[in-house]
């Protein structure tokens, strides 16, 4: 296919980009696959278990908006998408665990769609695009499933069963008309495909990146052109079409939060009730949390500023407490590191400059018993990044979640492992609901400087989130994006990036 001219692009926006959408090579699944395959067979081998039956995966479906007729954009299944890279819907894959061939089976589509939607592709064509051993009809599942089976008795069907613990959503197992046919194992395939996904492969990693530089870069427009009397949905807007029209990401990876002023104390904000639509005043603080998604693997990245590109001593002191602990993570980011203990290190560093700037005072050590950092970060302080943004397996049998303030709210208790992409994105904010009840307590009411805490109650909050990519002997941050405060001020003022750091 064609891509569009670098002139073509150029003239539907003022802001040209070193970016193009990257080829996207099937190798990628096909090494995913491989990689379900050797896991399930070691599972199988260590259970006593012989190795037959099949993987079996149904594909998402069109879904209308309600009762009517409008189809929502569609976006395959992330575990399907993982294993087969199929952007149609209506699929379904199987692998075969005794020889290792890969099956699709596509939707007999009627003879009027080719009048409506398009061409109605052949089998063949499905089978080469995907580099899949052979693709069927989904009306010939039973029928090719049945045939295929080498063991005795009925044909075992490993599905997908379980528990994401970020949503806490279960996973649809495969449904078709005739499934009473085989022998079903619900519990198997989800633990070992979830932690397949965990540790990303280098071609898995290239998207990411490439997800990231997209995304790093819309950023840095938006930021350029952020004035006060802007409302947030613009900056929301050029962010999306800095990533479509550059990038090609017609997904993103969540709803785009948009937040300033007090409303960046509201952890979710750019949901339908508050649906990034405030006028931005002069004075604000912007947080921005966007990330585009480049054939279904994802970015998440946050940047937070002054909408008028100059930080007052109270925005420098908040910025900075929080930029301190990101870069602290980051540094301290190697495999066999506690994500629990990477979450306390983020709040001792920022309790610490709350302290400096007369916002606590007492023993900070005693401030970490207390779990005042819970008051300022009530969230966790990153999650697994992959084909979801909320990518799974954080919480793997075994591995608990802790039930204290702030620490509840990990999206994993883990230890790091080489491999991994996961955000570190600590904040602090100033909520009511937090630190009223925080400032009346026993506990904890000794720490606060009420005082001055009053002085920032409407300030609203500071978020800064990186993607970052485990080592063997580190982590290497993946996002592009100005983070000092004199880089932000340069970019805002029209300086180019990056910068020449020897102007800092």
């Amino acid at each position: 296919m064609a891509k569009p001219s670098r002139e073509a692009i150029s003239m539907a926006s003022t802001s040209p980009s070193s970016l193009s959408p990257p080829t996207v090579p099937m190798e990628l699944h096909v090494s995913n696959r491989q990689k379900l395959l050797k896991s399930l067979r070691q599972h199988l081998s260590n259970s006593s278990r012989p190795h037959h039956g099949f993987v079996l995966l149904q594909g998402g479906e069109e879904q209308t908006r309600y009762c009517t007729d409008h189809i929502e954009l569609f976006r395959q299944e992330s575990y399907f998408a993982y294993l087969f890279g199929v952007r149609e819907p209506g699929f379904y894959g199987a692998i075969d665990i005794a020889t290792g061939k890969s099956i699709l089976f596509a939707p007999r589509l009627p003879a009027d769609y080719a009048v409506w939607l398009g061409e109605i592709k052949p089998v063949s064509y499905f089978q080469e695009r995907y580099m899949v051993s052979m693709v069927y009809y989904t009306d010939e599942i039973v029928q090719l499933l049945v045939d295929q089976y080498k063991g005795s008795g009925k044909p075992l069907l490993f599905l997908l069963r379980g528990l994401k613990t970020d949503s806490n959503n279960f996973s649809k197992p495969a449904e078709f008309e005739g499934i009473e046919k085989f022998e079903r194992d619900l519990t198997t395939l989800h633990p070992v495909l979830t932690e397949c996904r965990v540790c990303k492969s280098d071609l898995e990693l290239a998207l990411i990146q490439f997800a990231n530089n997209i995304s790093s870069e819309a950023h840095v427009e938006v930021m350029r052109k952020t004035k006060a009397g802007m409302k947030e949905y613009q900056l929301e807007s050029m962010f999306l079409h800095h990533t479509y029209i550059y990038g090609g990401c017609r997904h993103c990876s969540y709803t785009c939060i948009c937040a300033t002023g007090e409303s960046s104390a509201v952890l979710h904000y750019g949901h339908a009730a508050a649906p990034n639509d405030r006028i931005l005043e002069d004075g604000d603080m912007a947080l921005l949390d966007m990330g585009a998604e480049y054939s279904f693997y994802g970015s998440d990245i946050t940047c937070t500023f002054p909408v008028n590109g100059k930080f007052t001593s109270d925005q420098s002191l908040i910025y900075n407490a929080v930029l301190d602990a990101h870069n602290a993570v980051i540094a301290a980011m190697k495999p066999g590191v506690s994500w629990v203990d990477m979450l306390k290190l983020a709040e001792k560093i920022i309790l610490e400059s709350l302290e400096k700037g007369n916002i606590l005072v007492g023993n900070l050590d005693d401030m970490m018993v207390e779990r005042v950092g819970a008051v300022f970060m009530p969230h966790g302080l990153g999650h697994l990044l992959g084909i979801d943004s909320h990518d799974p397996g954080g919480y793997p049998k075994g591995i608990e979640r802790p039930k204290e303030p702030g620490l509840k709210s990990l999206r994993t208790a883990r230890q790091l492992l080489e491999g991994m992409v996961i955000t570190v994105e600590p904040g602090c904010y100033f909520i009511d609901a937090l630190l009223v009840p925080a400032m009346e307590s026993a506990n904890t009411s000794k720490f606060f400087n009420c005082e001055i805490v009053d002085k920032f109650k409407n300030f609203g909050g500071v978020r800064i989130e990186s993607d970052v990519l485990v080592t063997a002997n580190g982590s290497k941050n993946m996002t592009k994006v100005p983070r000092e405060t004199w880089e932000i001020q340069a970019v805002m003022a029209g300086g180019p990036w990056p910068l020449n750091r020897a102007s800092g």
